[in-house]
């Protein structure tokens, strides 16, 4: 029988050995965000979510806004893996001219939704999307994955407000709790904790899961699905950095691009050998 999930199990290392590979030939990256959410977007793309590589703008597709942006990578290598960059043999990122920029941008990148990087807007953008999709008779879903320290802004909540006012149910959003942002832990610094009794007093379907469980991840979105009346959101514990042992719960490599060493010994931990 083998373990449940196997397949997405295996492809989730594949991504984050991919997305470390692009942050090291790049020279510059997240790699502590992007192995953070990388089961949850695993989860979304090779499960979950309506795409079609042949057709990146297929008006029927499920939408993908990456509220946290500077994530990238593992969204990158997720895109690629399905094979919406014909002719790239892999994402060069951050490098003048390249398709592939530290943020996603909606018109460079085949499958990006929507230009993200600015925090705080995903959300927003996501609902608007959600919105012209209910006005268009359209059935696809928006789904938003926020960071943590993402909700000490506050366009979140005058989203997260409308969402709940205009019954939004086609609304999924992930909420990235690793406990970390770029200046210190999320509770130093003074994000809104805990955040599951204010998403429900904002009248939204509130789930906890742990974000690196993909029987808990599908299940929540299962249950979101099945919330046609209200938007729903999805607390994901998570580790910064999760599966590179010398990374996960490190804030120095919140950005950073690993040495040669560092790079090797990545990939060793994450079953891909030596490049």
């Amino acid at each position: 029988m083998g373990e449940p999930y196997r397949d997405l199990v295996e492809i989730a290392r594949d991504l984050r050995r991919d997305a470390i590979t692009m942050i090291y030939e790049g020279g510059d990256g997240h790699p502590g965000p992007a192995l953070s959410i990388a089961d949850i977007v695993t989860a979304l793309y090779f499960r979950i979510m309506r795409v079609d590589p042949k057709r990146p703008e297929w008006p029927e597709r499920d939408r993908l806004i990456l509220s946290k942006g500077h994530a990238c990578p593992i969204v990158y290598a997720s895109l690629a893996r399905l094979g919406f960059f014909q002719g790239y043999e892999r994402p060069v990122l951050r490098q003048l001219g390249s398709i592939f920029q530290g943020h996603p941008d909606v018109n460079k990148t085949p499958g990006i939704d929507m230009t993200s990087g600015s925090l705080g807007n995903g959300l927003a953008l996501g609902l608007g999307m959600a919105l012209a999709g209910r006005y268009n008779g359209q059935d696809y879903i928006t789904y938003v994955i926020c960071g943590d320290g993402e909700t000490q802004e506050g366009i979140i909540w005058e989203a997260a407000t409308s969402a709940a006012r205009y019954g939004v149910g086609r609304l999924i959003a992930f909420v990235d709790q690793n406990g970390l942002q770029s200046g210190d832990s999320v509770a130093e610094i003074g994000g809104p904790q805990p955040l599951g009794p204010k998403w429900e007093a904002f009248g939204w379907h509130t789930q906890k899961i742990d974000g690196h469980d993909f029987g808990h991840i599908l299940a929540a979105v299962e249950a979101a699905q099945i919330e046609t009346e209200r938007p729903s959101v999805i607390l994901a514990h998570t580790t910064k950095g999760k599966g590179v042992p010398f990374m996960e719960n490190d804030n120095a490599w919140h950005k950073g691009v690993p040495s040669e060493a560092q790079y090797q010994e990545a990939l060793r931990a994450l079953g891909g050998g030596v490049a």
